[in-house]
């Protein structure tokens, strides 16, 4: 299963600002379920409120009420790329330096973090955490403390040295600065909500709290809004070929948002009519393992002709489930999120849409249960190409030995699982479902990095 990275969520001039905030937050829940932080500017000082859990889990009406003051507040939802599992690496990550009271939110990856490290650490700098995010924080610091910058030039700095993906969102006393990676890998998008602003990985946040969207974040702009409402958008470095990642569409964004100028829901149908063009099959239906295959499957459906069918009911209420001692645990674990409809499958031929196969476990597991109940055949497709490069920019496969598709023919998956036929949308099948199709990273695909890994950029993922 992949794992989500992280969700941001940034709001300035708005009375309840950490109330808006939480449901900020959690509109985008599903791109980060291990931890969620919100910190405010209350004129004075940061209020900070952090925990491990779900956004409903970590805030209660006296934080929002109470505790987090301002009209100023940025927020952060988590899954841990880089760093461990722990309430000492939940962000927004807070620090004072001289008069400067500073939050920061990142999504992405540094893939030269540990060279950074290494190189601040030597310097005397002192490591709190375990997180690649804290090096952009020190770097900030060390810009204002020791060359004199004031906080715009200091971000531009830092950001000038580090590499990889990131998105950020920084409250420096009464300032909040968004800023995007050069080449654009992760979304960020602006928007206005009568008279305050609005920032958030994705549009879906901008729903739910009845906000217009003004615009994507350009790659390597840095966005500042300060008192009286005043906004600057400066360049600090050029602007590059975007390398925008493509798992946002294939994935990890909630289908109700639109990512990188385009809608995420119109482009998974589109992957789905690409890959019934690609593979078609005799079979009596067409369905997905819920929720991620959902969309590509109405799409192979609409274009196949077949009947679209439901049979995998999953429990809404299984939440996240603790790491199992076995695997008869971990199996039944599995079973507990999707069951099968015991009448629609027995003596069926079956077309399974997947959105994508990492390992290979999960999918197995499921497979077996539709064997159990009596499918004829099952025959899978899979809404993107094969997996076959670890990704280094804060996507949960971190090395080839994690992919079962780096390692294997198609034909040995397809045993493996059990299947009678398995096909991976092709890479030109990919790109004839979205716009702009050279503005996009395919290094998990094809392995061409756009930013070549540093010396020890896989050792801090393991910490």
């Amino acid at each position: 299963m992949k794992k989500e990275y992280c969700g941001l969520f940034g709001i300035y001039g708005h009375p309840e600002a950490a109330r808006m905030s939480y449901f900020g937050l959690f509109a985008q829940q599903h791109r980060g379920q291990e931890s969620a932080g919100i910190v405010s500017w209350d004129g004075e000082k940061l209020c900070e409120q952090k925990g491990m859990g779900l956004v409903a889990e970590v805030f209660e009406e006296a934080h929002l009420g109470d505790h987090l003051k301002g009209d100023i507040a940025i927020g952060h939802i988590r899954y841990s790329t880089t760093g461990a599992s722990q309430l000492l690496n939940a962000q927004p990550f807070t620090v004072r330096f001289g008069d400067t009271k500073l939050a920061l939110a990142h999504n992405g990856n540094l893939v030269n973090a540990h060279e950074l490290r290494t190189e601040l650490e030597h310097m005397g700098t002192i490591f709190q955490t375990s997180m690649d995010s804290e090096v952009i924080v020190h770097l900030i610091a060390r810009g204002m403390n020791q060359d004199g910058l004031c906080i715009e030039d200091a971000v531009a700095q830092a950001c000038r040295r580090i590499k990889g993906a990131f998105s950020l969102l920084i409250l420096a006393n009464d300032k909040l600065i968004a800023v995007k990676d050069p080449l654009g890998i992760r979304p960020l998008a602006l928007g206005r909500m009568n008279d305050c602003y609005v920032l958030a990985s994705e549009t879906c946040a901008f729903d739910l709290l009845e906000a217009d969207f003004m615009r994507a974040l350009r790659p390597g702009e840095m966005f500042i809004l300060d008192r009286g409402g005043r906004q600057r958008s400066v360049q600090y470095v050029d602007e590059q070929k975007k390398k925008q990642c493509i798992f946002e569409l294939i994935y990890f964004a909630r289908p109700d948002s639109d990512i990188f100028g385009q809608n995420v829901y119109e482009c998974r149908r589109a992957m789905g009519m690409a890959l019934a063009n690609e593979a078609p099959v005799d079979a009596d239906f067409v369905m997905p393992f819920p929720d991620s295959g959902n969309y590509a499957a109405v799409g192979y459906a609409q274009a196949s002709g077949l009947p679209f069918e439901q049979c995998m009911i999953r429990n809404h209420y299984v939440g996240r489930t603790f790491i199992q001692p076995s695997q008869d645990m971990r199996d039944l674990s599995t079973r507990m999120k999707l069951n099968p409809v015991r009448s629609m499958v027995k003596g069926k031929r079956i077309v399974v849409v997947e959105d994508s196969i990492v390992r290979g476990t999960t999918i197995r597991t499921r497979v077996k249960r539709l064997r159990e109940l009596g499918a004829a055949e099952i025959h899978m497709r899979v809404a993107c190409p094969a997996i076959k490069f670890p990704c280094y920019y804060g996507i949960d496969f971190s090395s080839k030995g994690e992919l079962i598709a780096a390692n294997h023919s198609v034909e040995d998956i397809a045993r493996f699982i059990g299947l009678e036929s398995l096909h991976y949308l092709s890479i030109d099948g990919l790109l004839s479902s979205v716009e702009y199709p050279k503005d996009f990273c395919l290094a998990c695909f094809d392995g061409n990095y756009p930013i070549q890994p540093c010396k020890g950029a896989g050792k801090m993922c393991m910490e």
